[in-house]
């Protein structure tokens, strides 16, 4: 007896239908097994079946350490012409990390510093807050709070809400203290050395002043790493620059100086790969900057947001391909995720073994 005859067979072949053949070498979805123990590594080198964003991650981990493979092989040619240090092409992947503002005032801040501190990426692009948190970090704590901490209660209070994370005005006014003399300087060397400051120089003297280890910015300027800030006035430092304006006017900014400097860093690149938390502006510029050379051959972006509204923050990297700020021949990821979550593990899986592996490497060989 067929024991399908009573089924209907628009049912039949509506649910059994049947599948086409799938190419045999396609990953089967599987995820880390708690039996084996609990191996950190092997646990994030299972995102890549276990699907979803964690796929996406594996992926990523991929993509950057194609990036860093490619910025270790020898340069084709040696850029001896270009006196402008920030400009000139130093490795065979330039590393362009964009970042936004939030994500100096975590505690992502001690990762990004960590990748400048041992010159693991050429170029920074952020907003003014990824600048300025740096720096107030120097001269005061930001304090874990709550997200459901009330707005006019903290007011009162003098204290300031970054999602969970608290910042007491009382860090601005040391920052405004500790800031106001270097503008004075800048403006005074402006008169008598003739020097008109562009956003990333002002950054560069930021960082020597500051002179703290802890300090992204400080890294930055010791290994010549450019810090383009496009917005720099959206922020702490624009309000600094504001009432300075009052106080000592005159003061020059230049941003031709840095379109310039960014464009052309991409333009020098051999090869080059974009590493970018966040949307708005940082993401953009660093996108922007690719399109002159006809795209980044790696890409990364990291972010919650979604294409639905036509934003640029929640645009994929496809949408970039439309507009050749990355390469047709490029495979981007995107990770739909908290950067405060996945960026941490993200370089614990590419840039950190790789630096502690060469750097036993040396070690091994003093011996």
């Amino acid at each position: 007896m067929n024991e399908t005859q009573d089924i209907p067979t628009v049912a039949l072949q509506a649910v059994l239908k049947k599948s086409s053949t799938l190419p045999k070498n396609k990953e089967v979805v599987k995820g880390y097994d708690f039996n084996d123990g609990v191996d950190y590594h092997a646990i994030l080198q299972s995102y890549k079946t276990s699907g979803f964003q964690a796929t996406n991650f594996g992926l990523a981990v991929e993509e950057i350490n194609k990036m860093i493979a490619c910025r270790q092989l020898p340069l084709s040619s040696e850029d001896v012409l270009e006196t402008d240090p920030f400009i000139r092409r130093k490795h065979h992947c330039t590393i362009f990390l964009g970042y936004t503002s939030n994500m100096a005032s975590a505690g992502v801040r001690d990762t990004i510093r960590y990748l400048v501190q041992h010159k693991m990426i050429d170029c920074i692009v952020t907003s003014a807050g990824g600048v300025e948190e740096d720096i107030i970090k120097c001269l005061a704590p930001t304090l874990i709070g709550d997200f459901s901490l009330r707005g006019a209660e903290l007011r009162e209070n003098g204290l300031n809400r970054i999602g969970n994370l608290i910042v007491p005005n009382e860090n601005y006014c040391l920052f405004e203290d500790w800031v106001m003399p270097i503008l004075d300087k800048l403006l005074e060397e402006q008169k008598s050395k003739n020097i008109i400051w562009s956003p990333s120089k002002i950054l560069t003297r930021l960082g020597e002043e500051i002179s703290n280890p802890d300090s992204i910015c400080y890294w930055a300027a010791k290994n010549e790493i450019p810090i383009f800030c496009p917005a720099l006035t959206d922020g702490s430092l624009g309000d600094m620059i504001y009432f300075h304006s009052f106080r000592n006017p005159g003061l020059i900014i230049d941003i031709a100086q840095d379109i310039r400097r960014v464009n052309s860093i991409a333009v020098k690149a051999e090869n080059s790969g974009m590493i970018i938390i966040g949307g708005g502006v940082s993401k953009h510029h660093v996108c922007n900057a690719n399109l002159m050379r006809n795209g980044a051959d790696y890409a990364v972006f990291i972010n919650t947001a979604n294409e639905f509204d036509g934003s640029d923050s929640g645009a994929r990297p496809d949408e970039a391909i439309s507009w050749g700020k990355i390469r047709k021949t490029a495979s981007p990821v995107k990770i739909y995720a908290d950067a405060s979550l996945v960026f941490p593990l993200i370089v614990a899986q590419t840039f950190a073994p790789i630096f502690h592996a060469e750097k036993h490497h040396v070690s091994s060989e003093l011996a």
